[in-house]
């Protein structure tokens, strides 16, 4: 057999495995720690500007928001890039991959939104569509996931229609937020601890 041959199959072998594994880098930690700071941002607004009016507290609600989205990545994808460095393989660079192609579209889009909603001054629609792309980008990736993704996907789904939908910047008021991503990052973050856990420690 070719040995160029040989090689492709095997990558084709190890993506499609890759396609239907849990992916390993994610953290319970870390999700946990994005959930907690969901709550706390929660909070701030709570104390800053609990139902925004306005372009001044539009301002606020989307720093405040921004700040959380911006420590999620930070403390999420700095958990993946550790996992990386100490567990690089062909294999893992095939699981990131994998779990790249399913998540990224989801991350994209939503920031695509959000620039466009900022730009048309839609503030109210912005976490709708945030919580849709979210439950979208978690479908979408639901095999690399523990099992339970895919009733916090379509929550996430449906929770975010449902505010795309509420009147005026009703969705803006300060539980909002912590009641979808605060929640669900949370509920993830046990899942991940959960499915990471030895066999024999599980409920």
């Amino acid at each position: 057999m070719d040995v160029t041959r040989a090689i492709a199959d095997l990558d084709e072998v190890r993506s499609r495995l890759a396609s239907v594994q849990r992916f390993r880098g994610l953290s319970g930690p870390a999700a946990l720690g994005s959930g907690m700071a969901a709550l706390v941002s929660g909070l701030v607004q709570f104390a800053v500007v609990p139902s925004p009016r306005g372009a001044e507290d539009y301002s606020r609600y989307v720093a405040i928001w921004i700040a959380c989205l911006a420590f999620a990545l930070a403390v999420n994808y700095g958990a993946v890039a550790v996992w990386l460095v100490r567990n690089w393989s062909s294999r893992t660079r095939t699981e990131l991959k994998t779990a790249a192609i399913a998540i990224v579209p989801s991350v994209v889009g939503g920031g695509a939104f959000t620039g466009a909603l900022l730009a048309r001054g839609e503030i109210g629609l912005l976490p709708g569509a945030w919580a849709v792309c979210y439950g979208l980008g978690l479908l979408a990736a639901r095999t690399l996931l523990p099992r339970g993704i895919v009733t916090i996907g379509l929550a996430f789904a449906v929770l975010g229609s449902t505010l795309l939908f509420a009147a005026g910047t009703n969705a803006l008021v300060w539980w909002v937020m912590p009641l979808t991503f605060g929640i669900g990052q949370t509920i993830i973050g046990v899942l991940i601890l959960r499915d990471d856990a030895p066999r024999g420690a599980r409920p």
